[in-house]
């Protein structure tokens, strides 16, 4: 992977030394889908490919670009290895250290730039990062400095990467998680605190927060309270898995209760006309029900393993004196103000600065900070949103496509949703022309179904993925998660398309009022 990147770099370097004093007009970067003047290639029988193949010839960059993005999704199946590798090496030169009776700085001062090197490139959220060097390379490459200096600053929106930083550091303190541990505490109490109560209310109710607190505010619970009530208890590895496929579905579901707080919803809800009310009664429900089925099936299926496991004696959060409910309610308070200004970033970073002060003059009742990990988690988001960018001009055909029935029309959403951020596929559909409210409902029934397939499927996926990774060896494989997850997955897609859906009459823009030209008065 290196070595492609380092490649892609060095092609493109006598153009990027080229352009880099170059400060004129930029070019139009990506191409705009109205400009590649394929509108009636539908109309005239022509096919997808046939489309594609035109696109790529008006602009030769979208297929550079594309397969970048598949390198960078590629890189992410074989982080595990490397950071194995790199955890190899470092035992080795430790053993070879230690028995030379070096002393641990000295072993730490002296470890090879290779380890550190093989540790970076196997961490997931620095990968498309990383890949962005390459597609830096090429826009340059292609264009010009300025126009990839656009592309970053102007074209590309960063707002929800930053808001994913604040909401999971808020989310994550001590006195948040407390509150939530007491809430689903009640719940788990039914059935007597034990581990496999505390499964089902986290795999729950959790989620469903989602709707309320937003998706990453509800992973990064959801995430942390499972680490202390179940994955501390060392699960069985197939079991492990299972939590995680399950808890990345029903997170990226249980956001669509409303139209405020999950973002594949938020990316349709004012261009589409869909309210608070049409989202619960058409996804809401579905949802809840969808996820409860999902549990009640894996709990049937692991209620041996999870019988097994034994809930840890004497164990202590460090919590013996309580938090004030005041700083409870003050940290609450700015876990609203951020939800409520999730699009003003000077409003929801300011009022994080002030968090940030506060939390060190209340010190004493504070945790861990986790700010490391979420800014890791923004910068993976930041990443993907980068590369994404450059993907309509194969996305938006896909998806356009007249051909395709509803239940297709979702699966292929589903799937397209697996290799690209779920809120860039919904966005992506707000382009295409002539969609009736049942292909609207398809595909953002399949965006939020498939959400939960790999970690790039759904924004809060990888704060899941960097709280609990350090209790799957070599960090969570792709290919298991995708198989944990596919299961609820598939009931998700049942419970969306399966149950009655929407018809023109519940199309909330049916009953728009059209204002008159002078054409058809005169008329």
């Amino acid at each position: 992977m290196l070595r492609i990147l380092f490649y892609i770099t060095l092609l493109f370097l006598p153009e990027i030394l080229l352009a880099g004093g170059s400060s004129g007009a930029t070019a139009t970067f990506p191409t705009s889908l109205d400009a590649y003047g394929d509108g009636d290639f539908s109309a005239q029988g022509k096919g997808i490919g046939e489309i594609l193949s035109h696109r790529m010839s008006v602009d030769p960059f979208n297929l550079v670009g594309s397969l970048i993005f598949l390198c960078a999704i590629l890189h992410t199946f074989v982080a595990g290895p490397l950071r194995a590798k790199a955890e190899h090496l470092h035992h080795e030169h430790e053993s070879v250290m230690q028995q030379q009776g070096a002393s641990y700085e000295e072993i730490e001062r002296t470890t090879p730039m290779k380890v550190h090197l093989l540790h970076f490139l196997g961490e997931v959220e620095a990968i498309f990062g990383i890949w962005v060097i390459a597609l830096a390379a090429a826009v340059i490459g292609f264009y010009d400095w300025g126009t990839f200096k656009h592309y970053m600053a102007h074209t590309v929106t960063y707002i929800e990467p930053m808001f994913l930083v604040v909401i999971m550091t808020l989310a994550s303190t001590k006195p948040v998680l407390k509150l939530s541990e007491k809430i689903l505490g009640v719940v788990a109490g039914l059935g007597g605190h034990s581990p496999a109560a505390w499964w089902l209310s986290i795999l729950t109710i959790a989620p469903m927060l989602g709707s309320f607190i937003t998706e990453p505010a509800a992973m990064t619970i959801s995430a942390l309270l499972l680490s202390h009530q179940f994955y501390d208890l060392k699960p069985t590895p197939r079991l492990a898995y299972a939590t995680i496929g399950l808890l990345f579905v029903n997170v990226s579901v249980g956001g669509t209760v409303t139209h405020f707080a999950a973002p594949p919803v938020l990316m349709v809800a004012e261009p589409w006309g869909w309210t608070l009310g049409f989202m619960a009664t058409h996804f809401g429900w579905k949802a809840l029900l969808g996820i409860v089925i999902s549990n009640v099936i894996y709990y049937l299926v692991f209620r041996k393993d999870l019988a097994a496991l034994k809930p840890q004696e004497g164990s202590s959060d460090g919590d013996e004196e309580g938090t004030p409910v005041w700083i409870t309610l003050v940290h609450l308070l700015f876990m609203a103000w951020t939800v409520l200004n999730a699009h003003e970033p000077p409003l929801f970073i300011g009022g994080f600065l002030m968090f940030l002060g506060f939390a060190v003059i209340t010190q004493r009742y504070q945790g861990e900070s986790s700010l490391k990990a979420a800014v890791l988690v923004g910068f993976f988001l930041a990443g993907l949103m980068t590369h994404g960018g450059v993907q309509a001009w194969w996305i938006a055909p896909v998806l356009g496509s007249g051909s395709l029935p509803d239940l297709l029309l979702m699966i292929g959403a589903a799937i397209l949703t697996a290799f690209n951020d779920n809120a860039a596929i919904t966005f992506l559909s707000t382009m295409v022309p002539g969609f009736t409210i049942t292909a609207k409902y398809a595909v953002v029934a399949g965006a939020v179904t498939g959400g939960g397939l790999t970690v790039i499927a759904n924004a809060p996926n990888p704060a899941g993925q960097s709280i609990l990774q350090k209790y799957f060896p070599g960090g969570v494989n792709p290919g298991k998660l995708a198989l944990s997850a596919l299961i609820p997955t598939i009931i998700m897609g049942l419970c969306f398309m399966g149950l009655p859906t929407v018809s023109e009459e519940s199309d909330p823009q049916r009953h728009k009022v059209s204002v008159p030209t002078e054409s058809s008065e005169s008329g």
